[in-house]
């Protein structure tokens, strides 16, 4: 049997930045202590939350070496490490392996794209690399990709490829990966408003960007879930659910880092090209914190 990497919340922390851009390091451990504090099971650092895009090679290795030092081995981290590029996806996880990751999220190939059969070879080229477990993330409204359900049946095989991330959006989907991989591929949900929806068809988990603003919310929720009482998780899930529409109002992760700052966190902005939220959504987001108690 492949060893899962975690159960329960994992949170998509983001990149706090100073006021010119840089990364704001200090502000970075503070929040990592708040998650581990707050219950959260796995911190992934380097996904699209922390904006991965826009980091500079030498950045983006920095974050992730600075994250697993600062956890020291309390809860797994996994880094992203996905790339369009797959040699340069293999360069990035044989770094996060040597830093000592714990797991990586492997995001599918965008823009260039690829077919069924190519995704299974460029997984397998980066899962053949390194000696630890891979996580599939597959959301097609960022990359125009994916991954269907038989695609990840075929990387299942893959003894380094343990999970997918799913973000598809589409339930009957995970349904059916549920029943063609079994044990083989853990799932977690990549969308905080599915995660009930998701663990009650066999997920273990939730990758989250609403565990920035609220990890004990998304810890109880899915150990709710784990413990089999879907009725309380789904209050939890329903209770939130508004949160979790305010925050991808807009593209992630603006509303989650304005949110943040409204909260006291300080986490400065985003790169360009992602810009402040309009006033008319920083409201509703207000709003949105308001409601469930977060400011």
């Amino acid at each position: 049997m492949k060893k899962t990497v975690f159960k329960g919340a994992g949170v998509a922390i983001v990149t706090p930045m100073n006021p010119n851009g840089s990364v704001n390091f200090s502000k970075f451990a503070e929040l990592i202590e708040a998650q581990i504090s707050g219950g959260t099971d796995a911190i992934i650092v380097c996904g699209t939350t922390g904006e991965s895009s826009t980091l500079s090679e030498e950045e983006h290795m920095a974050v992730i070496k600075f994250c697993i030092d600062k956890v020291a081995g309390r809860i797994p981290v996994i880094a992203g490490t996905g790339s369009n590029d797959t040699a340069f996806s293999v360069k990035l996880s044989k770094e996060a392996e040597a830093c000592g990751a714990d797991g990586l999220l492997l995001i599918t190939p965008y823009y260039n794209k690829t077919s069924q059969r190519g995704l299974i070879a460029h997984f397998s080229a980066v899962a053949d690399t390194v000696n630890i477990p891979c996580i599939l993330y597959n959301v097609p409204g960022r990359t125009g990709m994916n991954i269907l359900p038989e695609t990840c049946l075929e990387l299942s095989k893959h003894e380094n490829i343990c999970a997918v991330k799913e973000a598809s959006g589409n339930l009957s989907q995970v349904a059916r990966i549920a029943a063609l991989c079994g044990d083989d591929l853990d799932i977690y949900s990549g969308e905080d408003g599915q995660v009930v929806p998701i663990m009650s068809l066999g997920g273990i988990g939730v990758i989250s960007v609403l565990s920035n603003v609220a990890p004990k919310a998304v810890s109880d929720m899915t150990a709710a879930c784990l413990a089999g009482d879907f009725r309380s998780a789904a209050a939890l899930q329903l209770k939130y659910l508004a949160l979790v529409h305010a925050l991808f109002s807009d593209v992630n992760p603006i509303p989650v880092k304005e949110a943040m700052n409204i909260m006291g966190m300080d986490v400065g902005p985003c790169r360009l090209p992602l810009v402040p939220m309009s006033g008319s959504g920083r409201e509703n987001l207000k709003a949105q914190l308001a409601s469930v108690g977060l400011i």
